[in-house]
C-alpha cells in the first residue's frame, strides 16, 4: 500500500504522464526474496496488478547483450530468451507489454532476428541506435541526431513502466527519449525510478546494501552516500555510483526535456522497501548469508572463465568488512566433510575418477550430505 501510494503521489506532479524506470527484475526477484525473508519474488507484479488500469509497460534490451549471448544467471537464459520469457510471464499475470525497445543497435543480426520474432508474435518492436557521446554531449542528445532519431512509442495510460532484461538495457535513455517527444508536443511528462536496492534509507554499511554490492560485483556497482542529497537536505541517504556519477548530466537533460528539477539522484526514486522491514536482525542475517552464497557462485564462475578475478576480490572485501567467513554458511563445513570423506573412500576403493565432490542441502534446518561413487556424484 505504501509503495502504491508513493507512485500515485509522484504521478500527480505531472499533467501528462509518468515514465517510471523499473530497476532490477520486474518478476521473479529471487535476490530480494533471499535478503528480505517474507518478500514474495513477484511483489513487483502484485504492485503492477494494483495499478493495472493506470499502466502500460515498455521492455528494453541491449542489442550488444543479445549479440554477445549474455546470460541471465537466475534462469541461465540468454537476454534474448529472457526478454521473451518475461513477456510471456507478464501475460500470465494479465499484464501486457506495449512494446519492446532494442537499444544500442548498430546492425546486430541477432537483434534483428529478435525484432522479427516479436513482430511475428504481434508484439511491437523498435530499434534504437546508440547515441554517440551519450550522456555527456547534451546538445547532440537533445537534437534530431540524438533523441530525435529514436522511435516514439505511443502510450495512453498515465504511468508507463519501463523495465529491462538487465543492467545497461537502456531504460533511462528510453524514458528520457519519450519525454523529449512529449515535450515537443507540449505534454508535461515526468520521470522517476523504482529501485528495490540499494535501500536508500538504510545505513551505507547495512548488510542488505552490502548484499546489493555483492550481487552487482561483476559490473562494479558501489554504494555511496548521495552527496547531492547531503548538500541540499543535510541528510544521509544511500545511492549507487552510476546514478551519482551521471546525475549532473542527467539533471540537465531532465530539466531541458521536462522542466522538472531534481535536487539529488535519490529524489528521483519512489522506493518504499524499508517500510516492509519489521525485523532488522532477521534481514541482516539473511543478507550476510546471501553475500557468502554470491562469493561461492563467483568462485565457480571464475573457474569456468565467465568472470574476472576482481569480482571475487570485491566480495572478499565486503566479507572482511562484515567479519564473514566461508564457514558462516552452515552448509559449507558439512559439504567439505562430505567431499573429504568421498575422496578417502575413492582412494581406499581405488576408484578411477578424476574429481571428488560433496554436497549439502539445508531444508528446514536439516543438513543432508551428498553421496559419491564412481557411478554417481552428488
Amino acid at each position: 500500500k505504501a509503495q502504491t501510494a508513493a507512485i500515485l503521489k509522484r504521478v500527480k506532479k505531472f499533467k501528462s504522464k509518468l515514465y517510471l524506470e523499473f530497476g532490477g527484475k520486474i518478476c521473479y526477484d529471487f535476490h530480494a526474496s533471499r535478503v528480505l525473508p517474507g518478500y514474495d519474488p513477484n511483489t513487483k507484479i502484485f504492485l503492477l496488478q494494483q495499478l493495472k488500469d493506470k499502466i502500460e509497460i515498455i521492455f528494453c534490451v541491449s542489442a550488444k547483450d543479445i549479440e554477445q549471448g549474455k546470460i541471465r544467471s537466475d534462469f541461465n537464459l540468454s537476454y534474448e530468451s529472457m526478454t521473451i520469457k518475461t513477456i510471456n510471464d507478464l501475460r500470465r499475470f494479465s499484464l501486457q507489454v506495449n512494446a519492446v525497445i532494442i537499444n544500442r543497435f548498430s546492425g546486430e543480426k541477432q537483434a534483428l532476428k529478435l525484432k522479427k520474432y516479436l513482430e511475428n508474435q504481434k508484439i511491437k518492436a523498435y530499434l534504437q541506435a546508440e547515441i554517440q557521446g551519450y550522456p555527456a554531449d547534451i546538445d547532440k542528445i537533445l537534437s534530431r541526431e540524438g533523441y530525435g532519431k529514436n522511435p516514439y512509442i505511443k502510450t495512453e495510460k498515465s504511468i508507463v513502466i519501463v523495465a529491462g532484461a538487465g543492467p545497461g538495457s537502456g531504460k533511462m535513455s528510453t524514458c528520457l527519449s519519450q519525454i523529449f517527444y512529449d515535450f515537443k508536443q507540449n505534454k508535461k511528462s515526468g520521470f522517476a525510478k523504482f529501485e528495490t536496492f540499494p535501500i536508500w534509507n538504510l545505513p551505507l554499511e547495512h548488510p542488505v546494501n552490502f548484499a546489493y554490492e555483492a550481487a552487482t560485483a561483476d559490473i562494479g556497482d558501489k554504494n555511496m552516500i548521495d552527496p547531492y542529497h547531503l548538500k541540499t537536505y543535510n541528510k544521509i541517504v544511500i545511492n549507487y555510483n552510476r546514478d551519482i556519477e551521471n546525475f549532473a548530466i542527467m539533471k540537465k537533460i531532465i530539466e531541458k526535456v521536462s522542466g522538472l528539477t531534481y535536487k539529488s539522484p535519490t529524489d528521483m526514486g519512489v522506493s518504499m522497501t524499508k517500510e516492509g522491514i519489521i525485523d532488522d536482525n532477521i534481514v541482516k542475517e539473511a543478507a550476510k548469508q546471501e553475500i557468502i552464497r554470491r562469493y561461492f557462485r563467483y568462485k565457480r564462475e571464475f573457474l569456468l572463465g565467465l568472470i574476472e578475478k576482481d569480482t571475487i576480490e570485491r566480495v572478499e572485501k565486503i566479507m572482511q568488512k562484515l567479519n564473514l567467513k566461508e564457514e558462516d554458511r552452515k552448509v559449507v563445513p558439512e559439504a567439505r566433510k562430505a567431499a573429504a570423506e568421498s575422496k578417502r573412500k575413492a582412494i581406499r576403493k581405488k576408484d578411477k575418477i578424476d574429481f571428488y565432490c560433496g554436497a549439502a542441502l539445508q531444508i528446514n534446518g536439516i543438513i543432508e550430505q551428498g553421496k559419491n561413487s564412481s557411478l554417481l556424484h552428488a
